[in-house]
C-alpha cells in the first residue's frame, strides 16, 4: 500500500513537472514572455476554488490587477510633477482602496489575484501600454492553463488510485 502511494505521488510529481517545464519552454521559446509571469498565472489558479470556472475568475482578477497597475503608472506620471515624491503615497492609497473595494464585488473578487496582477505589472518594468498588458495576459493565461492541466492530472491519478 505504501509503495502504491509513493508510486502515485511520483506520477503526480513527474507529470506536474513535465507540464510546468513545457509551459516554461512555451513561454520563452514560442511566446517570448517571461517565465516568472507565466508562474503568476499558475499561482493564481491555486488561490481559490480549484476548478476551471474559478481558475478563469482568478485569472480575470490577475488581469484586473495588471490593468490597475498600468493605470497606476499612468497616474504616477501625471501626479509626479505636481506632488513630487508624494505621488507614490496618493497612487498606492488609491489603488489599494480600489483593490480592497473590488474584494467585495460579486464574482470577480479575488484580492490575491488583484495584487498578483499589480505585482506582475510593476515587476515587469514595462511602460504602461497595451503591449505590456498583452504580454502579461498571455503569460498569465498560459500559466493558469498549465496549472489547470497539472491539477487535472493530479485528480485523475488520485481517482485511478482509489479504484
Amino acid at each position: 500500500m505504501a509503495n502504491n502511494a509513493l508510486s502515485d505521488h511520483l506520477k503526480i510529481v513527474i507529470g506536474e513537472s513535465v507540464i510546468a517545464s513545457s509551459a516554461a519552454t512555451l513561454s520563452v521559446m514560442a511566446f517570448e514572455v517571461p517565465v516568472w509571469a507565466m508562474f503568476v498565472g499558475w499561482i493564481s489558479f491555486f488561490t481559490r476554488g480549484l476548478n476551471l470556472k474559478q481558475g478563469v475568475i482568478n485569472l480575470a482578477c490577475v488581469l484586473i490587477g495588471v490593468a490597475l497597475g498600468i493605470a497606476a503608472a499612468q497616474v504616477m506620471a501625471v501626479l509626479t510633477p505636481v506632488l513630487g515624491s508624494y505621488a507614490i503615497s496618493a497612487v498606492v492609497f488609491a489603488v489599494t482602496v480600489i483593490a480592497l473595494s473590488l474584494a467585495k464585488a460579486p464574482v470577480f473578487n479575488n484580492l490575491l489575484g488583484f495584487f498578483l496582477g499589480l505585482v506582475a505589472y510593476f515587476a515587469s518594468h514595462q511602460p504602461p501600454s497595451v503591449m505590456a498588458f498583452g504580454m502579461l495576459a498571455l503569460a498569465a493565461t498560459l500559466g493558469a492553463a498549465a496549472a489547470f492541466a497539472a491539477f487535472s492530472l493530479q485528480k485523475k491519478i488520485q481517482r485511478n488510485a482509489a479504484h
